[in-house]
């Protein structure tokens, strides 16, 4: 019984697939407009931030194709590829999006506690609308399995696209709040940190898909098609701070916050599960030193 279930996968994910390419197709046909590349084109910070976003997408896919040579990873190497993960994610938000906030706000003319609370009220409120997302979207842990609401009425691979897309959301808003800041060289550093880490998370994601019977194909592409939501958060992101430079300070600080939410909230009690702790803790720590170390040298 359990063959023929699996047998049946790939049919309901290629119609998946389908629908996805559409909606997809849909929002390219939108973004690409006149009017979208005119603004794509004359603002070169939307523009830096569609690259940018384009390469954390690339480097997802990228990501996923050792599954093609190798069927399994110990569950160490995985745990401590998350932790690398959650320290890159926690040396950005700290050195590239919660610094610069602050230093943002008080060139708007606020003072050292006005630029404060200016960020910190970004960055609840960036973990308040994830965790919203969480409890309201349908998803499926790696390790932890199935939560969310009326989850029991998707098909499985629905959950793992709302899982991915919570942990690839904040990295696009990321990206794109950072270039419409107009600091392309920390913001290419910040690109930089997030595309290297979304080399294991796409293996992870690959990896998690096979495990769960989907043909090595069908792994690839939607472990590749999950970081196409990053270019249009990096869009979406880059656009709404270039509006104003008000808006900046709480743009970095609602990406910090959102990016945090992530690390606590999923990555950590991912790699913690399987008892790797001390692994995924040394990947935590040359995560963020790497990530920290590519922030302060270029930037």
């Amino acid at each position: 019984m359990k063959k023929m279930f699996i047998s049946r996968i790939p049919c309901r994910l290629f119609e998946t697939l389908l629908l996805i390419g559409c909606v997809i197709l849909f929002l390219l046909i939108l973004l690409l407009r006149e009017h979208w590349l005119e603004r794509l084109t004359a603002d070169m910070r939307v523009y830096g931030a569609l690259i940018g976003g384009l390469g954390a997408a690339v480097a997802t896919a990228f990501g996923t194709f050792p599954i093609l040579f190798s069927r399994q990873i110990s569950e160490r190497i995985m745990d401590a590829m998350l932790g690398f993960g959650a320290g890159v994610m926690l040396a950005a938000s700290a050195f590239s999006l919660i610094i610069p906030g602050l230093a943002a706000a008080q060139a708007n003319g606020h003072g050292v506690w006005g630029a404060s609370l200016i960020v910190s009220g970004g960055l609840l409120l960036g973990a308040m609308l994830l965790l919203l997302m969480e409890h309201s979207l349908p998803h499926e842990h790696f390790v932890k399995g199935v939560e969310g609401a009326s989850s029991k009425t998707l098909r499985r691979v629905w959950m793992f696209v709302f899982a991915i897309a919570l942990h690839n959301l904040p990295e696009g808003l990321a990206i794109g709040v950072a270039f419409g800041g107009g600091n392309t060289v920390e913001a290419s550093a910040l690109t930089a940190g997030i595309a290297i880490q979304d080399i294991p998370e796409g293996l992870v994601v690959a990896l998690a898909l096979l495990g769960a019977g989907y043909r090595r194909a069908i792994c690839i592409a939607i472990g590749a098609g999950s970081g196409l939501i990053e270019p249009f958060g990096a869009i979406i992101g880059a656009v709404i701070v270039t509006f104003s430079a008000q808006i900046l300070p709480w743009g970095l600080g609602f990406a910090a916050g959102a990016m945090l939410f992530v690390i606590s909230h999923e990555i950590i009690p991912e790699s913690h599960r399987k008892g790797h702790e001390s692994y995924a803790t040394i990947g935590l720590m040359l995560g963020f030193a790497l990530m920290m170390t590519l922030d302060t040298a270029l930037g």
